[in-house]
């Protein structure tokens, strides 16, 4: 049997590291949100700073603050710089 390192990290490890971080969230409708996590609980309900909503592709909107339901949720991904 395999041994888990100590260095093996948790899905909930990554999303406390990436709180405060730029984000893209995905919906299951396809739309995406990019901003800033403030914060998200369990249910995996997220709200963004500095948000933008991207359909298609294309910037339609912009907020100061979004919330966004966990059950929308498709994927949480880290912004490459």
């Amino acid at each position: 049997m395999e041994e888990v390192s100590a260095s093996a990290r948790t899905p909930a490890d990554f999303l406390k590291s990436i709180k405060g971080k730029p984000v893209v969230v995905k919906l299951n409708s396809g739309v995406d949100y990019r901003g800033i996590l403030a914060c998200l609980d369990g249910y995996m309900n997220i709200a963004m700073e500095q948000t933008e909503e991207y359909v298609n592709g294309q910037l339609k909107n912009k907020y100061g603050d979004a919330f966004i339901r966990g059950n929308n949720v498709l994927y949480i991904s880290t912004v490459k710089n």
